[in-house]
C-alpha cells in the first residue's frame, strides 16, 4: 500500500518553523495513512536551534545553504529572493523523495509567505495548500489590502504613520494607518507589492490552513464567508505545549527554582520574541517603569546585533551596562533578569500573573492557553494589528503600546510601562476574565467534537478528494 506524503515548506524563523511541526504531528496523529516530509531552508545570516520531532511519521530535511546577493542588512527585505532560490533545490529534493514507488505525493503545505512554491507543487502536478501562522484577522486584512491595489488603485502612503483609519472586513473595529504592519510600507518585494503578490498566489491554492480558532476569532473567520478564497480551516491553537527547556538547561533549571518561591500570579514576565530587543535608553526607562509598578517580575533581555548586522540577538556578557545604577541590587528580592527564556514554561507556571509581549501571534496564543493577560508591546511583522486586534476587538490585553514599531526611535516611557503593568496585573480586571474563559474553550476546541478538531477533519477529506 502506498504511503501518502505530503511536503511541507515552512518559513525558516522559528515562529512559523514551530508551528508548522506542530502542524504536521497532529495530521499524522489524526490520520495514520499521512506520512510528512519537511523541507527546512538555511538563512545565511544564521541559524535558529536545531528543530526535533519524535514521530516516526514525519522527516525534516535540512537543504543546503544558498549564498544570497543582497545589500539587506536585515532577515525582512530579502525573503522573497530568498525564497525565490530555494525553489529549485524543493524541487530536486521532491524528486528525490518521489523515486520511490511506495510514495504517493498527495500535496504540498505552504507557509502562505513562501507561495512560490506553489510552481513547483505545480510541476509535480499536486495540489498547494496553504498555512497561515498567524491570525485569522492578518491574513484578512492581506487580503482586503490585495483587494483594494488591485481593484480600487489604493494608495497606502496616506495611512503611514496615521490616525486615519480603514474599514477590514476581518476587523469589528476601523484599523488606523499606525498599526498597520510596517513592512507593507517598504517599497520593495517584502512591502506591499510581496503580501499582495502572496494574497493573489494565495487565491490558486485548494485550501488554507490557519492557526486560530473559531471562538477567539469568529468576527475574521466569518468574513470570509462568501468571498472568492479557497476554504479557510481554523485548526489552532497549534502549539507546543510538551516542549524542553531548550537552551542552556542549567539556567533554564535555576528560572524555574526562581519562579517557585514566588506567590501565585505575582510575575510579570516580560519577553519579546526571538528577535526582540532595544537600545540601551529603552533599556533604562523599562526598568525604572519595573521598579516603580512595584511588581515582581522576570525579565528576558537581549542585546541587539551591531548595526548593519544580519544577526539574531545574543545574551549580554555584561548586563549591569545597560541597566541603571544600583538597579540590580534594589530590585534583586523581586526581580531576576534572564537572557533566552523558556517562554512556555514560564507561561504554565502558577507564579506568572501577566505578560508583556511584542504580541508575536504564536507567543499570543500560549497566553491564552494559559490563561495569562497580556500587555502589549509590538515591534516588527504584524505585531501592531495583533496586539491591536487583541486590546480593541476581543478585550483580551491592556496596552503598554499597540503602535510601536522598533525602527522608528520611538523611547516609550517609564510612566506609561508602570502604568500598563498596574492594569496588567489588576487582579479583578475584566481583562483578566475575559482570559481565563478564553482559556478554557481554547483547551476544548483541540479535542473530539471541538471546532478546531472538526475543521481538521474537513481538511482532510478535501485533501484526500483532491490527490491526483
Amino acid at each position: 500500500m502506498k504511503q501518502t506524503e505530503l511536503v511541507f515548506i515552512p518559513l525558516p524563523i522559528i515562529g512559523h518553523l514551530s508551528p508548522t511541526v506542530e502542524m504536521a504531528k497532529l495530521l499524522t496523529q489524526r490520520d495514520p495513512r499521512f506520512s510528512i516530509t519537511i523541507f527546512i531552508m538555511k538563512f545565511p545570516f544564521g541559524s535558529i536551534d536545531s528543530m526535533t520531532t519524535d514521530s516516526d511519521s514525519i522527516r525534516l530535511v535540512t537543504l543546503p545553504p544558498v549564498e544570497i546577493s543582497s545589500g539587506a542588512t536585515t532577515p525582512g527585505p530579502f525573503i522573497s529572493e530568498f525564497i525565490k532560490t530555494q525553489t529549485l533545490l524543493v524541487r530536486d529534493a521532491v524528486h528525490e523523495l518521489t523515486r520511490s514507488n511506495s510514495v504517493r505525493l498527495a500535496g504540498f503545505v505552504i507557509d502562505v509567505l513562501c507561495t512560490h512554491m506553489i510552481d513547483v507543487a505545480d510541476e509535480f502536478g499536486v495540489p498547494s495548500y496553504l498555512f497561515s501562522t498567524s491570525s485569522a484577522a492578518s491574513l484578512g486584512f492581506l487580503l482586503h489590502l490585495q483587494f483594494l491595489h488591485d481593484y480600487e488603485g489604493l494608495n497606502l502612503d496616506e495611512f503611514k504613520d496615521s490616525d486615519a483609519e480603514l474599514q477590514v472586513p476581518s476587523y469589528a473595529n476601523s484599523v488606523p494607518g499606525k498599526v498597520f504592519p510596517p513592512m507593507i510600507f517598504d517599497k520593495g518585494v517584502d512591502g506591499a507589492a510581496g503580501h499582495v503578490y502572496h494574497m493573489r498566489r494565495l487565491r490558486q491554492a485548494k485550501g488554507v490552513l490557519v492557526n486560530t480558532f473559531i471562538d477567539l476569532e469568529s468576527h475574521a473567520i466569518q468574513s470570509f464567508s462568501g468571498s472568492k478564497i479557497p476554504p479557510v480551516y481554523p485548526v489552532g491553537p497549534i502549539l507546543n505545549t510538551q516542549m524542553g527547556y531548550g537552551g542552556d538547561q542549567q539556567d533554564a533549571s535555576a528560572i524555574m527554582s526562581w519562579l517557585d518561591d514566588q506567590p501565585p500570579s505575582s510575575v510579570v514576565f516580560l519577553c519579546f520574541g526571538s528577535i526582540g530587543s532595544f537600545g540601551a535608553d529603552q533599556i533604562k526607562e523599562i526598568a525604572y517603569g519595573l521598579e516603580r509598578s512595584g511588581h515582581r517580575f522576570l525579565w528576558s533581555l537581549r542585546q541587539p546585533p551591531p548595526k548593519g548586522k544580519m544577526a539574531f540577538p545574543r545574551d549580554y556578557e555584561n548586563i549591569e551596562e545597560v541597566l541603571p545604577e544600583g538597579f540590580l541590587h534594589r530590585t534583586a528580592r523581586v526581580g531576576r533578569i534572564i537572557g533566552w527564556a523558556p517562554q512556555v514554561a514560564v507561561l504554565a507556571h502558577t507564579a506568572v500573573g501577566g505578560f508583556v509581549s511584542h504580541c508575536g501571534w504564536n507567543s499570543l496564543l500560549e497566553s491564552i492557553w494559559y490563561g495569562v493577560p497580556v500587555a502589549t508591546w509590538p515591534m516588527y511583522a504584524e505585531q501592531q494589528i495583533n496586539a491591536f486586534q487583541m486590546v480593541k476587538d476581543l478585550g483580551l490585553a491592556v496596552e503598554i503600546k499597540i503602535d510601536y514599531d522598533k525602527d522608528n526611535n520611538y523611547i516609550v516611557n517609564a510612566y506609561e510601562i508602570e502604568n500598563g503593568l498596574k492594569k496588567l496585573m489588576s487582579i479583578n480586571s475584566e481583562v483578566r476574565k475575559k482570559m481565563n474563559e478564553m482559556q478554557q474553550i481554547s483547551r476544548k476546541v483541540m479535542i473530539d467534537g471541538g471546532s478546531s478538531h472538526s475543521s481538521l477533519g474537513h481538511f482532510i477529506e478535501n485533501m484526500m478528494a483532491n490527490i491526483p
